[in-house]
C-alpha cells in the first residue's frame, strides 16, 4: 500500500481542484493522500468530503516557505485542520504578505514591459490563492515566454527581474506552530535547501530536528528510487521519520502524477502511520 503526502490544488499553486486530487490518488490506488497547499487550508472541506466519497484517507496539511539561505527550505505541516489555531492564525498573516507581494510582481512586470496585470493572473488562479505559477502560467498563455519553467528561469525565480519577496516564518517558528496546533512537521524536498556537503546536510537536519522536526522527505520526485533509499536511511539517522509525496501541482508541473512522482515514486503507507504515532506522542 502506499501514500502521497505532498500535493497541491488550486486553492494555492495547483490546476486541479481538491476534488479532482482526491479522485487523481483514489484512481491511483493509494490509500491516503494529503493536500499540501500553501499557505492556506481552504481546500480541506472539499477535500474531506470526496475522500469520504471514494472511502480513503485525507490529511490535512499546508506548505510553508521558511525563511533560509541559501536555498529555500519549505516545512510540510501534516494533521493540521482549519479553525482556530496558533499556526492557522499564522496563516492569515502569511496570505496578507503572500497577496502584496503579487502586486508588486504586476507593477514590476508592468515596468518591464510586459502587458500583464493582476486582474488575469487572479483570473487564472480562480478562487485559489494567487501565487507565481499563475503568473507564469500567463505569460505562457501571451507568448512571452515558452513554457512554466522559462517563465521562472527568465522572469519569477529568486534573482531574475520580477522575483520580490514576501513575510516568511523562521524554522523554529514554523516547526514550534504546528507542534503547538496538534500537527506534524517534515522537511519538504531536502534538495533545495542549496547545501553542497554531507556534513551541512547533517548539520541542519540535527538542528531542525533540535526544535521538533518529525519528518524529512525522503520520497521525492526529483531523486531516483537509489537516492531515496538513502535519504530514508540518513533521515533514520538523525530521529527523523521518513515522509514523502509527489509534490503534485497538476498542469503547473507537467509530467509528475499523484502517488507517482514521473512514473516510479512510492511513499510506503507504513510512514504515515509512524507520523501519526509522533503527532500523539509529541
Amino acid at each position: 500500500m502506499a501514500v502521497d503526502l505532498h500535493t497541491h490544488s488550486f486553492f494555492s499553486d495547483g490546476s486541479d481542484s481538491p476534488s479532482d486530487v482526491v479522485h487523481a490518488a483514489f484512481r491511483a490506488g493509494l490509500t491516503a493522500v494529503a493536500l499540501t497547499d500553501h499557505d492556506t487550508l481552504e481546500g480541506i472541506p472539499e477535500a474531506h468530503q470526496a475522500a469520504g466519497e471514494v472511502g480513503m484517507e485525507l490529511v490535512p496539511g499546508v506548505e510553508i516557505s521558511c525563511e533560509w539561505a541559501p536555498g529555500t527550505m519549505h516545512i510540510v505541516v501534516l494533521f493540521l485542520d482549519p479553525g482556530p489555531g496558533p499556526l492557522q492564525d499564522e496563516l492569515v498573516d502569511l496570505r496578507r504578505s503572500r497577496d502584496a507581494r503579487n502586486h508588486a510582481i504586476a507593477d514590476r512586470l508592468q515596468r518591464l514591459g510586459i502587458d500583464i496585470t493582476y486582474d488575469e493572473v487572479a483570473r487564472q488562479a480562480g478562487t485559489g490563492v494567487v501565487g507565481r505559477p499563475h503568473f507564469a502560467a500567463v505569460l505562457v498563455r501571451k507568448g512571452i515566454v515558452d513554457d512554466i519553467n522559462g517563465a521562472f528561469r527568465e522572469l519569477l525565480a529568486d534573482g531574475k527581474p520580477a522575483y520580490v519577496s514576501r513575510k516568511r516564518l523562521t524554522p523554529e517558528d514554523a516547526i514550534g506552530l504546528a507542534k503547538a496546533s496538534g500537527a506534524v512537521s517534515v522537511l519538504a524536498h531536502p534538495h533545495t535547501l542549496g547545501l553542497d556537503t554531507a556534513d551541512e546536510f547533517a548539520r541542519t537536519f540535527r538542528w531542525l530536528r533540535s526544535v521538533g522536526l518529525i519528518g524529512l522527505e525522503a520520497y521525492c520526485t526529483e531523486h531516483p528510487p537509489d537516492e531515496r533509499l538513502e535519504l530514508a536511511s540518513v533521515a533514520r539517522s538523525h530521529g527523523l521519520i521518513p515522509s514523502g509525496g509527489s509534490d503534485y501541482h497538476g498542469s503547473y508541473r507537467p509530467g509528475v502524477r499523484i502517488g507517482q512522482g514521473r512514473g516510479n515514486l512510492r511513499v510506503p503507507a507504513e510512514l504515515l502511520e509512524e507520523l501519526r504515532a509522533a503527532r500523539e506522542t509529541s
